[in-house]
């Protein structure tokens, strides 16, 4: 048997080596890129939320600014 065909040689391992890093590469792009879009869609998630937050914040802002009013009627009636 020869020994050349038996033994992986070094360049042979480092060849697989190569290929096990382009594979692991590869799968961290197609990571990465599903990460980015679980950021934008919670980015997305999140303004949505504050703009919402906002708007009930100056509902309720305008409520409390009429309870004076309401309870000043109140006591008058």
């Amino acid at each position: 048997m020869n020994p050349c065909m038996s033994a992986p040689t070094e360049i042979d391992q480092i060849a697989e080596r190569v290929e096990r890093l382009l594979l692991r590469y590869d799968e961290l792009l197609r990571t990465n890129v599903l990460l980015s879009e679980q950021v934008q869609s919670l980015t997305h998630e999140r303004d949505s939320l504050m703009s919402r937050l906002g708007a009930a914040r100056a509902r309720v802002d305008a409520l409390l600014l009429r309870l004076p009013e309401t309870q000043a009627h109140r006591d008058n009636a």
